[in-house]
């Protein structure tokens, strides 16, 4: 099992499980952008050997005016933190709920950040019929099921790459409960402005936007994210935050990054083009492909292939190409997996890989 500590890019378990050397690997599996770190990435790692022997800014201020001038909102709205994981977690302790919701599939932290608080979880399932869309009959069947303080929501949604309305999150605030909105893979979408609620968040209670900056600038390594929120709520998380938690580098590589307005419509262009081509690919070998609005695809497997999401990852593994088994996600069976949309060449590459297992019919373990 690739997902052993629960995440995709796991390429330390790849290298054990295949016997492959991790830069051998094609993943699939890790939602990254292809075309980055951006190059100034580079020129901060170089620069950085003078710096490191100074603490960083305890309060990220040159990243926050960064981001308050990007997105128009004050600088006390924003808090930074060690990679979204950190904020989950943070707003889940700060906020103490009795009853988180979240709607599944979705990223796993929502609900494990609330059960390492001993909170009540609800799941509340989207369908495929609907194409794993929250909808009205979502909302209003969450509404019946039991008040819960806390809505946990991902727009767009991973694993499905769905919007959430900002009619329905209204509808959810309007009961009067708080709702966290993740939008870790806003930076992908075209129009993210029309879709993104930060500007919303900045001025409201009970509203949270939190965004990573590790997927669209490729910096995994560097653990960085941002959430929004009322100054008075954002104060309440900032008191809970361990000291430094977000590091000089981090902070340099943040402020870099979102001036490359180049690599933001290079990224955009490249998503529009290989998401049409690897969408195209992917019906022809007779998968079910969820409509997406970022950078990655929902898919269920054919029922020729006579394989499950597991068996497929292992099978497509040895031929070092690794992709994510979606099975390991809340609500959906082993006849999902997501993939991560790449370059050309890695696309044909998984075409070509699944299209040979098709026609072999079964298994080439070991091969």
């Amino acid at each position: 099992m690739l997902e052993r500590y629960g995440h995709g890019g796991d390429l330390r378990t790849a290298t054990e499980t295949y016997g492959i050397t991790s830069t051998s690997f094609v993943d699939f599996s890790s939602n990254m952008n292809p075309l980055g770190p951006p190059s100034v990435v580079q020129n901060v790692l170089i620069q950085y050997a003078k710096d490191i022997h100074n603490y960083p800014d305890p309060a990220v201020r040159e990243l926050r005016d960064k981001l308050s001038e990007i997105h128009h909102i004050e600088v006390n709205s924003l808090l930074i933190g060690n990679g979204a994981a950190e904020l989950i977690d943070l707003v889940v302790r700060a906020l103490k709920p009795n009853k988180v919701a979240i709607a599944v599939p979705c990223f796993a932290e929502y609900g494990d950040a609330a059960r390492k608080q001993g909170i009540e979880v609800v799941e509340l399932p989207l369908h495929s019929k609907s194409g794993f869309v929250l909808d009205e009959e979502w909302v209003r069947q969450s509404l019946e099921n039991g008040k819960a303080d806390l809505y946990m929501l991902g727009s767009p949604n991973n694993p499905t790459g769905r919007f959430v309305s900002s009619k329905l999150i209204v509808q959810l605030l309007d009961s009067g409960a708080t709702v966290v909105v993740d939008e870790a893979f806003m930076d992908f979408v075209q129009e993210e402005d029309d879709h993104s609620l930060i500007r919303k968040a900045s001025s409201h209670e009970r509203l949270f936007v939190i965004r990573s900056m590790t997927k669209f600038y490729s910096i995994p390594g560097i653990r960085l994210g941002y959430i929004v929120g009322h100054p008075e709520r954002i104060e309440l998380l900032r008191a809970l935050q361990v000291p430094w938690s977000v590091n000089s580098l981090a902070q340099l590589i943040g402020v870099a990054v979102l001036g490359d307005l180049t690599f933001v419509n290079d990224t955009k262009n490249w998503l529009q083009i290989e998401k049409e081509y690897l969408t195209a690919g992917l019906l022809q070998l007779g998968f079910d492909v969820f409509p997406s609005e970022v950078n990655y695809l929902l898919l269920r497997l054919p029922t020729v292939m006579n394989k499950s999401s597991s068996q497929l990852q292992d099978e497509l593994g040895h031929r070092g190409v690794l992709i994510r088994d979606a099975s390991r996600f809340p609500g959906l069976d082993h006849s999902y997996i997501r993939v991560a949309i790449k370059l050309r060449e890695h696309n044909e590459r998984l075409l070509h890989e699944i299209s040979d297992l098709l026609s072999v019919g079964g298994s080439d373990v070991g091969r």
